[in-house]
């Protein structure tokens, strides 16, 4: 590791440490505040020069560094020069979406021909898990209407783009997580209006249709615009495939600090709740997910893949209908928690599962060696 990231790693430690003495001496946000973002900003940096697993988490922590600034200074985001900076959130989403499609070729939906019964269970598994656990929690932890009514639509939207990535670090079937991904994805502008309706009407007007038309123009024609990109120009624009991964992050860390800034004293209310039920919504996900594709008799890499689809949702895609319904600032929190929560964990158990495969595959090859050379030796002896 170069020294500049053990630098880098020493001053966000340097920056903690001053941070528990600041609050203990009962300093406030003034103070506490611009050292918070350093630390973090510091440490996403240096973790840079770490290994996998550490690296992994660079782009949470950024997400934590710039939740932490629009905590601190929402008055510097909600507005910009008399700009309301929530008006980005879907033009951004949409440019996400592109950059999706531009992923995609038509052979990932001829996966579906392929491996039908795992499209089928995964499908199953992600339009019935997560939105009853997400109704679950909303009634459990008795949140306010439209807190609820955001922990649901989390729920039901498809999965992201992340769980691809996660499918992969975890030699997964990516070749079904992606496939998964666009059929999921495909038909969120049925399933999830239908879900919403069914078990968020309760806490706020659900306007089905609506919400249909918003999928429509907010998420599959962006990714049918990439996807017809992707199939005429391939190949003739690398520097578009250079640069959205890096427009799509930074697109992300946008809506999330703007989320963050809208809700702000909302977060401060009910934060810890929300991060309560972040992270039991993601445990059920991936544990539901592979257990339920288990049950279903799915070889390994495909119940690693259905966990990752299931437990990860497209968070983009809440919080831009959060924003179409006008309540970016309420609904659209429990995306702008769930989101960072959702990177951390799915880098974890992704780098977790690697680690486990590769040394099974060890195994495996000592075992096939064993063998041959016994049976070498048999050979001899007879």
């Amino acid at each position: 590791m170069k020294n500049i990231y053990k630098v880098l790693l020493y001053l966000s430690l340097g920056c903690f440490i001053s941070l528990l003495l600041l609050y203990l001496l009962g300093y406030g946000a003034g103070a506490i505040g611009p050292l918070m973002v350093f630390m973090f900003v510091s440490l996403a940096l240096g973790v840079r020069g770490t290994d996998t697993l550490f690296k992994s988490f660079a782009f949470s922590i950024w997400i934590f560094a710039s939740v932490t600034f629009a905590m601190f200074y929402p008055g510097l985001i909600v507005e910009v020069g008399g700009f309301d900076t929530s008006q980005l959130i879907v033009p951004l989403i949409q440019l996400i979406m592109f950059g999706m499609g531009t992923q995609l070729s038509l052979q990932d939906f001829a996966g579906v021909l392929k491996k039908p019964r795992g499209v089928l269970v995964g499908l199953v598994c992600q339009f019935s898990i997560m939105p009853i656990v997400g109704i679950s929690l909303a009634l459990a932890f008795n949140f306010p209407a439209e807190i609820a009514a955001g922990v649901v639509l989390i729920g039901s939207c498809p999965g992201g783009v992340a769980s691809n990535v996660m499918a992969f670090i975890a030699e997964a079937d990516l070749a079904l997580s992606i496939t998964l991904t666009a059929v999921a994805t495909m038909v969120s502008p049925f399933m999830t209006p239908f879900l919403m309706q069914l078990l968020a009407g309760q806490f706020v007007p659900i306007d089905a249709f609506g919400m249909m038309l918003s999928i429509l123009n907010m998420i599959i024609l962006p990714i049918v615009v990439g996807l017809l990109f992707n199939h005429f120009l391939h190949g003739k624009a690398k520097w578009l495939d250079d640069i959205m991964p890096v427009v799509s992050m930074v697109g992300i860390a946008v809506i999330i600090t703007v989320i963050t800034a809208a809700g702000r004293d909302s977060l401060v209310a009910i934060g810890m709740l929300l991060v309560l039920a972040a992270i039991i919504h993601n445990a059920a996900g991936y544990l539901f997910g592979y257990w339920g594709a288990r049950l279903m008799g799915m070889d390994e890499k495909s119940c690693r893949t259905i966990a990752f689809e299931v437990g990860m949702q497209n968070g983009g895609m809440a919080s831009g209908l959060a924003a179409e319904m006008g309540k970016i600032a309420t609904v659209g929190l429990a995306p702008a928690v769930f989101g960072p929560w959702m990177n951390v964990s799915g880098s974890t158990l992704a780098n977790w599962w690697r680690r486990k495969a590769l040394k099974e595959e060890d195994t495996e090859k000592a075992n096939v060696s064993a063998a041959g050379i016994q049976q070498q030796a048999n050979e001899i002896n007879s």
